[in-house]
């Protein structure tokens, strides 16, 4: 495994396990999640550079889109939580209180 790719999967470990140890707070929950896709739009974009190959160059592009729409849906859930419960604890979300 050359370093580029060790640093690729060790940044998307950390960003999964600091998803799953930092789960007071909605925001520390969507910026892993963030760190996540940033970890993996890099791994995507640098892919058919080292390969030297086009098959793969629209693949970053609907990942960029995709993480965009995650992270405006993750802000605006943020807003609604703050607004409804009046903190962004997420152990103040329950779905069978709905």
């Amino acid at each position: 495994m050359s370093p580029m790719h060790l640093s690729y999967c060790s940044a998307f470990a950390l960003s999964s396990l600091g998803l799953t140890l930092h789960r007071t707070h909605l925001i520390s929950a969507l910026l892993c999640l963030e760190s996540m896709m940033l970890s993996l739009y890099i791994a995507l974009s640098t892919l058919p550079i080292e390969n030297q190959t086009t098959s793969l160059a629209l693949a970053p592009i609907f990942m960029l889109t995709f993480s965009a729409c995650e992270a405006g849906t993750g802000l605006s859930m943020l807003v609604a939580s703050t607004r409804t419960h009046g903190s962004d604890h997420l152990h103040n979300l329950n779905l069978l209180q709905c």
